[in-house]
């Protein structure tokens, strides 16, 4: 069974926020990514594939060496969804508000 991943499963772990925060800067070999990051290459590769797949991070090998890129438009799914909860969210407290000034008469 193939598990589909997608950009709240890659936001959903330090360690991969940590790695989207250090590729703002932009594109940068696995090397890179592990200085100070107290976390060893192979779990790096781990967090890196994860992000591959839900195409937030695109992995390109050049040399002996792979760069990895993030693809940060993939984040306005997050925005879009956290907009609508926003929406609904405030169409309820609006009601609620209504509702407790109409019980206060």
């Amino acid at each position: 069974m193939i598990e589909r991943r997608d950009v709240f499963q890659a936001i959903a772990d330090p360690t991969r926020r940590m790695i989207i925060q250090k590729l703002l800067r932009g594109p940068l070999n696995i090397g890179q990514i592990v200085e100070d990051s107290g976390i060893t290459r192979q779990g790096i590769a781990k967090h890196l594939k994860v992000l591959n797949e839900c195409g937030m991070v695109i992995l390109t090998q050049k040399g002996r060496e792979q760069f990895c890129e993030a693809r940060l438009d993939k984040l306005d799914e997050v925005v879009d969804w956290v907009q609508a909860s926003r929406k609904m969210w405030n169409q309820r407290f609006e009601k609620l508000d209504k509702f407790l000034a109409n019980t206060k008469k």
